[in-house]
């Protein structure tokens, strides 16, 4: 190597130290990114029927996605201030509150949650302890949600990006290929990683579809007193907290019984409490339980095996945190698509033929 090569190269390394460094900053939202960009590559590649171009697929892709999660988010914010205010009237907690926080001593009564209410309240000084409390505490709070924003502003633009010059960077990194390894191991593990993302993308949708159906039908011949509240609102939760790996599911339906049954105990109407067993047996039986058997095998993949995968959603969030439950999965996909692809051509091997060939695989059906 001569000396202009090495130059060239000490400065390369030095780059990479510098980007990687930037990229270990925000790890979080580029592994989510990532993990958004394979779980809706196909649905942006489909989009080609329509004959839209690359910037507008990209962006109805995204909006398919920001704008319900914005109304599930708006819907469950109003619904969560309605039900505090009434629960916060019914048991007087505001004198409870005015007791025992000095800055709440002000308050009367809750506004109305509309935007009219909320300015008769600032009309009338109503506000002052809020406006007080976050005046207090506004560098924790600013810091709270710039960051928030920050790491969404990250996502949207990596995700944004990565669906239109996606191509791209998979040719430049198929410049270096040697004797057509980095090709074949490069293409195994870009869709084995497509196949085990976008079928957890399907799992979410199809547990939400099943769970909202599960909860609409139960409130259908419950009567009113042991009924869950908002099926719809409810069902979508389960199918998002079947990401969460170990508790899943659970964290929504459970609370949502304790919620069913707390007023048919405080009415004295214990016999219906059948009906809030058969709703918690009918949750865990139908929505955690056949999902979980069925589904995650056809949607985990072509090759990673299903117990692995779940294995890596488990380990992932105790090891890394939040993000590890997209980062464990994607270091899984690459490591084994990595053993079973290049590593036995490097070490001279015969072409092995995957994991398990009998494993039920998400292109079979």
């Amino acid at each position: 190597m001569n000396e202009k090569r090495l130059v060239v190269a000490i400065f390369g390394i030095l780059v990479a130290i510098v980007l990687g460094a930037m990229a270990y900053q925000f790890i979080a939202p580029l592994t989510v990114s990532i993990f958004l960009y394979y779980s809706t590559r196909r649905y942006y590649k489909w989009l080609r029927k329509l004959r839209l171009p690359a910037r507008v697929r990209a962006s109805i892709v995204l909006g398919s996605l920001a704008i319900p999660l914005l109304i599930l988010v708006s819907y469950a914010v109003v619904l969560l201030a309605i039900e505090s205010r009434r629960f916060i009237a019914q048991y007087s907690l505001i004198d409870v509150a005015a007791e025992n926080l000095e800055w709440f001593g002000g308050i009367d009564e809750i506004p109305s949650f509309t935007i009219q209410g909320f300015y008769q309240a600032y009309r009338a000084g109503e506000l002052a302890p809020f406006i007080e409390f976050a005046s207090e505490h506004a560098t924790f709070l600013t810091t709270l949600f710039s960051s928030f924003f920050l790491n969404m502003f990250i996502v949207v633009i990596v995700t944004y990006y990565l669906l239109i010059d996606g191509g791209r960077i998979r040719e430049w990194l198929l410049r270096f290929d040697d004797e057509a390894i980095i090709r074949e191991y490069l293409e195994a593990v870009d869709s084995e990683l497509e196949a085990v993302l976008f079928g957890n993308l399907l799992n979410v949708i199809a547990i939400s579809l099943l769970a909202i159906g599960t909860f609409r039908g139960y409130n259908a011949f419950a009567p009113a007193a042991a009924q869950v509240p908002y099926p719809a609102l409810m069902g979508t939760l389960t199918g998002i907290a079947s990401l969460i790996p170990v508790v899943g599911m659970k964290i929504v339906y459970v609370p949502l019984t304790l919620i069913a049954a707390v007023p048919v105990i405080l009415a004295g109407q214990t016999s219906m409490l059948v009906y809030v067993l058969g709703f918690l047996i009918v949750a865990v039986v139908v929505v955690d339980t056949v999902p979980d058997l069925l589904l995650r095998p056809l949607l985990s993949g072509e090759n990673t095996h299903v117990g692995l995968l779940m294995l890596a959603y488990t380990l992932g969030p105790v090891v890394l945190g939040f993000y590890g439950i997209f980062f464990a999965p994607i270091v899984l996909v690459v490591g084994l698509t990595f053993a079973d692809t290049a590593l036995p051509r490097l070490l001279g091997a015969e072409e092995a033929e995957g994991l398990h060939q009998d494993q039920m695989r998400l292109g079979d059906f």
